[in-house]
Order: structure tokens, then sequence, then C-alpha cells
């Protein structure tokens, strides 16, 4: 198809376009959006991130609002998790999935309000998402409402990221608890505050009105100069988020599995109280993954320099025993690492012979548990 056809549609430039291009960031397409890959060495915003702080653009991703009296009840219904155990300012991890338990998306949900939720979707599903919810809540005296094109969203991590923040908000920052959200203002701009990422680092995501995006990514730059602050792209923020074990949808997560295949039974709360959507096949699926573990999501270190990317296979001696899911080299590590759902009796960490189909040459593997990288408290 060619780049002049008429039903390709354009892609959605975020508020800070401008500022990527005038930084000379290599862009790319990444869920119809054009979105910085890069900067510069990605290796050197990755070790930026770990040691000093890095500055992302996120404002792909999807805000979903939720409000009524019975906000917290359809979340209940149209979600795995226990939404209404949430106390407003906290934020909760969880997923939505089909009638079948697959996972249609992990989510963040921030109450905001006792009757007041924003659901952030990845970018890829955020209509998937949406449709969902909009579904869902028929019968519940709540509204659903697409916020995307209201927020921007920016993200400071790594090491510094309090200190570079702190110069620029009269937020409790230091009261601020992972996975909490507060309104504030930083540089001046009303923002959301919520300490949350996607990198295994502390950091901050700043959900802030789209005009006021360019101005406060400069006042994070200046307050940063002297932290080390630098603008990071896509490229490390997936090296990142790979190096900490976190999942990724359309690679960790996929409607052909459920939480429990991938390791995140813990999301599902059957003990909250009514129904919600899924929760026979969740059921099943519990005690499937409990009798006889299907595959299992591992990590996997290179022992030599060739990088495996999803979808090689895994390999003990002439048998497949599973297929890798993201594969990269660990700038913190040194070496290529991936992430792979293997047959359960290969899965223990050490267990011995196991490798990757790399174009025809079974690359020898070892078997880790996750994450690769955790910071120190």
């Amino acid at each position: 198809m060619s780049s002049t056809d008429s039903s390709v549609s354009p892609l959605r430039r975020t508020a800070l376009d401008a500022v990527h291009r005038a930084l000379g960031a290599t862009m790319t397409d990444f869920a119809g959006w054009d979105m910085p890959l890069r900067y510069g060495s990605e290796r050197d915003e990755h070790t930026a991130v770990r040691t000093r702080a890095g500055l992302f653009d996120l404002s792909h991703m999807g805000e979903i609002t939720v409000t009524g009296p019975q906000a917290a009840a359809l979340l209940d219904y149209a979600l795995v998790g226990n939404i209404g155990a949430v106390k407003p300012g906290r934020a909760r991890y969880t997923m939505v999935c089909r009638e079948d338990g697959g996972i249609l998306d992990d989510l963040i949900v921030y109450r905001l309000a006792e009757s007041e939720f924003m659901v952030v979707a990845n970018a890829s599903n955020a209509q998937v998402v949406l449709d969902a919810l909009t579904e869902r809540a028929a019968g519940f005296d709540a509204e659903v409402r697409d916020d995307r094109d209201a927020y921007a969203l920016l993200a400071v991590q790594g090491p510094q990221s309090p200190g570079i923040l702190a110069s620029l908000t009269d937020a409790d920052l230091d009261g601020l608890k992972y996975y909490a959200g507060l309104p504030g203002t930083v540089a001046g701009v009303p923002a959301l505050i919520a300490r949350t990422g996607y990198t295994g680092e502390d950091g901050f995501e700043l959900f802030v009105k789209p005009e006021h995006a360019a101005g406060l990514w400069q006042a994070l730059t200046e307050a940063g100069q002297d932290a080390g602050l630098v603008p990071c792209g896509l490229s490390c923020r997936d090296t990142l988020r790979l190096e900490a074990g976190m999942p990724l949808y359309g690679h960790e997560l996929t409607t052909a599995l459920t939480p429990f295949d991938a390791g995140l039974g813990r999301v599902v709360k059957f003990d909250k109280e009514g129904d919600f959507v899924g929760r026979e096949a969740l059921r099943q699926a519990a005690a499937r993954a409990e009798q006889n573990p299907p595959r299992v999501l591992v990590g996997l270190v290179a022992q030599g320099r060739r990088v495996p990317r999803a979808g090689y296979a895994v390999v003990a001696g002439d048998a497949v025993i599973g297929e890798v899911t993201s594969g990269a080299p660990s700038p913190t590590l040194g070496k290529p690492i991936a992430m792979a759902y293997v047959d359960a009796a290969h899965a223990a960490p050490g267990t011995p012979g196991v490798g990757v189909d790399i174009r025809g040459t079974h690359e020898p593997y070892e078997v880790v548990a996750l994450p690769f990288y955790k910071r120190q408290k």
C-alpha cells in the first residue's frame, strides 16, 4: 500500500512534536502516533534513567474518565481488580479481560475522588478499552468519557527525579507513595502528579493539559540540567521495562492468555463483591494453573552475544519448549536478555540445556527469575 493511499490515516502527533523535532529525535510510528524512538544513543538514554534521570513524552497513552455514583461498581464489574477498595489519591495496576478470560489490556486506574476515576490504557488498545467500558457501563449510574485529547503525559524517571521535580513544585513528594497520585502544580502548571512508571526506577508521571506540555518540558529540562537529565525515547523505555521484568501488551500479554497464564493471577480479585466480566473463565484458569501450570514466563540471559527477538523458539536439545516474547541487549547487564514462555518443566532458574534458536543456531541461555534488574531502595 503506498503512503499516498487515501485509506492510510495520518500519524497522530503529540503536543510535544515540535520539541522532539527540534531536538533531532528519530521518530517512529507507534500505535498510530508519531513518537520519538531516540534522540541520540539509546544506550546513553537507558543509562541516564538507571543512574540519573530521563524525560519521556507518553502522550500517546489513552486516558478514559469514569464518573458517577456507580463509577466504582462499574469498574469492579468491568475489570478484574477490586477498584472499589482503592482510596482517593491512590492507583491500582489491573486488567480488562474478555468473557473467556483473555487479556484485552493491562491498565492503571487512578481514583481521583470518591466518584471519579481515570483509567490509563496502552495506546494500541485505548479504543478497545473505551469500547469495553462503554459497553459494560449499561445499567450502571456512571459515565465513561474519552479524555485522550484532554491530556498530555510527561514522565520523569530515575534516581534524580524526586529532586528535579521538588524544585518545581510545592507538592509533598516525600509523602507521595508508589502508585499514588495527587493534584498540584509543577512549574506553575496544574497537573496530576503520579508516582508511577514503566522503567523499574523511582519516578513520576505528570498529566497536564496539552497546551501546557511544551512549557513544562522546558522547565523540567532546565531544572534537571545539573542532575544529568536527558530526553528519552521509546527504545530505551522498552529496554528499561524489559530489565525490570514488566510485561508489554502484544508481547507478554495477549487475548490468547489469561492473567494466570502470564503469572499475574494476583491482579484478579475473586473476593470482591458482585460479578465481573470473565469471572468463571478466570476461576477455571486459576485452577488449571495451580494443578498443571502451562508455560511459565521466565527470564533468559545469553551466554554469548547474539540477541533473541520476539517469536524465536526456545529449545532444549531438539525439542521446542517455548517462545521468546521480548528480547534486547541489556545495557545494565551487558548481555542480551529475553522474556519467554517456556514449558513448566524447564522454568526453574538454572535449568540446564536451554537455548534459543537464532536463525538455525541453538544459542545457550541461562534461565533466571524475573526481574533481571531491581533498583536499590
